[in-house]
């Protein structure tokens, strides 16, 4: 039985108070490129434990009350996971009702979020009606990005650009993209006309290079966060580094212990890879160079000279090593 609840809390992970609070931290981090936190008309962060961790089990019954099991199980990703015969962990079965609730709590006119987020929001506009004298809540959806195929970006699916991201990092995620998603990004990401929009719709159908668009697109992610120069700076350093292979004129540089280290423990240390397994992963699908030399076996001990080495990952990132 324990092995058993063990496996069932395993289809989604379970964080504890300090994992939401650090994530909290990088969220507000990131948001605040477009959110103003302060000043006139400041964005307001509130943690709904305010009113869970008070509710009484006799108050939180109430609330199930106003729904059903049939109501919950609606949710599209349920149905595919019964379909699956995959377990449904009963936590899971009531996070529409905890996020429902949320509505009430902060007495909510308008509720925005993407449109996978939409039976959750949905489910507190029912909240909000039965519980505050038929109050209309409105619930505004938002479209995923995603690109032809259906294929989301995100971070589960490893093709995420981060807001928080250096600007040459945010430029070099952005020309990652699939090309299918480079029109929704112009229209769902960015603040160019809706006429620029459409120009870039027409040059990718008539056959225009999707690099192009995407250097314009990556230009104007980084304009948005950084400025002008910094957008600039960016593509200049893109062309250096991926388009005439040159390495790039400014590389972070890290400093280690000893002079010779196991290569998955040295991408490890220098932020390059977080567990051996990561390392291991990116070597064999040969995604790591030293000094412009690829790196095949993961059991390699590098000797690092007194000039240092360059490691580096993928086609984006560096960092020289002394």
């Amino acid at each position: 039985p324990i092995q058993e609840l063990r496996d069932l809390t395993r289809t989604r992970k379970q964080l504890t108070r300090e994992d939401v609070n650090a994530n909290a931290v990088k969220y507000q981090e990131q948001a605040s490129s477009v959110i103003r936190f302060d000043g006139p008309n400041a964005a307001t962060i509130r943690r709904n434990s305010e009113w869970w961790d008070e509710m009484p089990v006799k108050r939180f019954l109430e609330l199930l009350s106003l729904t059903t099991a049939q109501r919950l199980l609606e949710r599209d990703m349920f149905q595919e996971r019964l379909k699956k015969g995959e377990p449904i962990g009963a936590h899971e079965l009531m996070y529409p009702a905890l996020q429902g609730y949320d509505s009430v709590a902060m007495d909510m006119d308008v509720e925005i979020g993407g449109s996978d987020q939409t039976f959750n929001m949905l489910m507190g506009r029912d909240y909000v009606g039965k519980m505050q004298n038929n109050k209309e809540k409105f619930v505004i959806t938002v479209p995923l990005l995603a690109d032809a195929s259906g294929k989301k970006i995100g971070k589960s699916e490893g093709n995420m650009v981060e807001l928080g991201a250096m600007p040459e990092n945010l430029f070099g995620q952005a020309m990652a993209l699939p090309d299918g998603v480079v029109v929704a990004c112009f229209e769902q990401c960015t603040s160019v006309p809706m006429d620029k929009v459409e120009d870039v719709r027409k040059q990718l159908t008539g056959g225009g290079n999707p690099r192009d668009v995407k250097m314009e697109l990556a230009a104007e992610f980084v304009r948005m966060r950084y400025g002008v120069e910094a957008a600039n700076r960016s593509r200049d350093a893109f062309v250096k580094t991926f388009q005439k292979h040159e390495v790039p004129d400014e590389i972070v540089t890290k400093k280690v212990k000893g002079k010779k280290l196991r290569i998955t423990d040295l991408l490890i240390e220098v932020g390059l890879a977080t567990s051996k397994s990561d390392a291991r992963r990116t070597i064999e699908q040969k995604g790591v160079k030293i000094d412009g030399r690829v790196i095949n076996d993961s059991d390699a001990t590098i000797e690092i000279p007194k000039a240092g080495v360059i490691i580096q990952k993928g086609k984006r990132y560096f960092v020289r090593v002394v």
